[in-house]
Parts: structure tokens; C-alpha cells; sequence
């Protein structure tokens, strides 16, 4: 479930990046007085995602506006399917479409792309993550939504988690000093994943005790043989350069976490139209 006041608060500040001062082409054409029907319309298939983040949009700019939708998060909407309607104020509605279709295009965007991947994945037992590579203030959107496509979150931010990157191992000397250190002062429950890059560092990091090793851009390959090297011993995820068209190869080494940075930092938005029409 999204937190409703954290969602609020990126609307809030997405209608006042938009609007400021107020929308001058809305008060410009309209009276103020019209009134009318909008639709949302999918145009295209699509993964549901962020329905009441798209109705608090215009909750927020007129709370007399009344939403009607029969669609809930993870509903598969084929091309021609009426999402969503808004009934009152035309002047309302048109000053809060954008930012309502930009939240709602972009979540069911993750979603239908994390779907993808899922499917594609399926009768493996790889499981496919996300990762932080999220748009700056959008967060708590993105990860909901790879929720929704049936992906999972990996860690949410650096204070959920350790992750031991390379930059960590070139920081503190070797896989084994930053690991050692980290287990000094992680939380008893906190798991410690290391990322390596060849045979080598799998070999080291299985040394040092790490609970789960990322095969960071390793060849299909290499992959193969470093979950035959761990053997069972520690959880093995994948990622980088993880695609649509192969992460099937990718999932059939016996991988356990497929991560997929591309699920939120190069999902297209979905193609949703809001179309009005005014009351005689």
C-alpha cells in the first residue's frame, strides 16, 4: 500500500511546479462555469497501476470533482479500455490533466514493462527486482508499481540494506575488509550482499561469508559456473544489461534474483488519453 500523506505531498508539489501562479490558457478560454465529463482511455494494453494516485491528482485541485472508475491496481486493461471518469468543473479538470496523466501514464508504464518481464521469466525460479535507479522524488511510485507488474522491491534506499558495490571493495581495500567491517556493525538480521565481477571475487566473497553475491555483467557463462562455484552456499542475483530479450537466457542459469534497473529508469509511459466533453 502507498502512504497516503507521502503521496499527497509529491502531488501537491507536482501541481505547483505546473500551475504556480495559475493555469493562464484555462482561465483564458473558460468562464470558470462550464462543466462536463472526462475519459480516460487506455490506449494501448496495460498494466493498471496508480488508479487512486490519479484520482487524488484531482481530488486535490477540486475536491466537488467526482471520479468513477471499475478498475483496481494489477487489472489488465486491454487498448480501448475506458479507465477512469471525471465529472464537474471542465476548468478543474483541465488544469490538473497533466499531472494526473503524467503519475498515472508513468506508473502503469513500470508496471506493464515489470509484467513483461515477469512473464517471461515464468517456470524459473528466478524472481525479478528492482533497483534504485527510480526518478528522483518518485520513489515510493516506481517500486509500488514494479509491485503491481509482479516484480519485487530490492532495497529501497541505502538505509534498508547492505549492498558492497565496487566502489565499497576500491574504498576499503578488498571483498573480504568490507565485508568484515560491515558485519561489525550491520544489524544481526540485515543480510550482506556483495557485488563481483568475475570467478575470482565470487570465490572471495563466498570466503568472507556473504549472503547473497551479485554477478555483476558477467557473461551467460560465467554465470553458469559461478552458481555451480556457490553451490547453494549464499543467494546469487544477476543484473546488469538485463533486458527484455535476455533475461529468459539469463534466468535458465539457475539464478535466484534477476535485478533490472531499466523496469524504472527506461519504462516508456503508457499511452493513456483523457478526452473531455461539456455539458450543454
Amino acid at each position: 500500500m502507498l502512504e497516503k500523506e507521502a503521496v499527497r505531498k509529491i502531488i501537491r508539489r507536482a501541481l505547483e511546479e505546473d500551475i504556480r501562479s495559475g493555469d493562464v490558457t484555462t482561465s483564458a478560454a473558460l468562464t470558470g462555469s462550464e462543466t462536463g465529463l472526462a475519459t480516460a482511455l487506455a490506449k494501448e494494453d496495460l498494466v493498471v497501476a496508480g488508479m487512486d494516485v490519479f484520482r487524488e491528482v484531482f481530488r486535490i485541485r477540486d475536491d466537488g470533482l467526482v471520479f468513477e472508475t471499475g478498475l483496481s491496481d494489477g487489472a489488465w486493461a486491454p487498448r480501448g479500455t475506458i479507465l477512469a471518469t471525471v465529472t464537474g468543473s471542465l476548468a478543474s479538470i483541465l488544469t490538473a490533466e497533466r499531472v494526473a496523466l503524467n503519475l498515472f501514464q508513468r506508473m502503469c508504464g513500470i508496471a506493464t514493462l515489470t509484467k513483461q518481464f515477469v512473464d517471461t521469466v515464468a517456470r524459473t525460479k528466478a524472481t525479478i527486482l528492482d533497483t534504485r535507479k527510480t526518478m528522483p522524488g518518485l520513489r515510493i511510485l516506481d517500486k509500488y508499481s514494479v509491485r503491481i507488474g509482479g516484480g519485487h522491491n530490492h532495497r529501497y534506499g541505502l538505509y534498508d540494506g547492505v549492498l558492497i558495490k565496487d566502489n565499497h571493495i576500491e574504498a576499503a581495500g578488498s571483498i573480504a575488509e568490507a565485508v568484515r567491517r560491515v558485519r561489525g556493525q550491520a544489524p544481526l538480521m540485515v543480510k550482506i550482499e556483495v557485488e563481483v565481477k568475475n570467478l575470482v571475487e565470487v570465490e572471495e566473497a563466498l570466503a568472507a561469508g556473504a549472503d547473497i553475491i551479485m554477478l555483476d555483467n558477467m557473461s551467460v557463462d560465467a554465470m553458469k559456473k559461478s552458481v555451480q562455484l556457490i553451490g547453494g552456499r549464499a543467494l546469487v542475483e544477476a543484473s546488469g544489461n538485463v533486458t527484455l530479450s535476455t533475461v529468459r537466457e539469463i534466468a535458465g542459469t539457475g539464478i535466484d534474483f534477476i535485478s533490472a534497473g531499466t523496469l524504472t529508469h527506461s519504462a516508456r509511459a503508457a499511452d493513456i488519453s483523457l478526452k473531455v466533453k461539456r455539458r450543454p
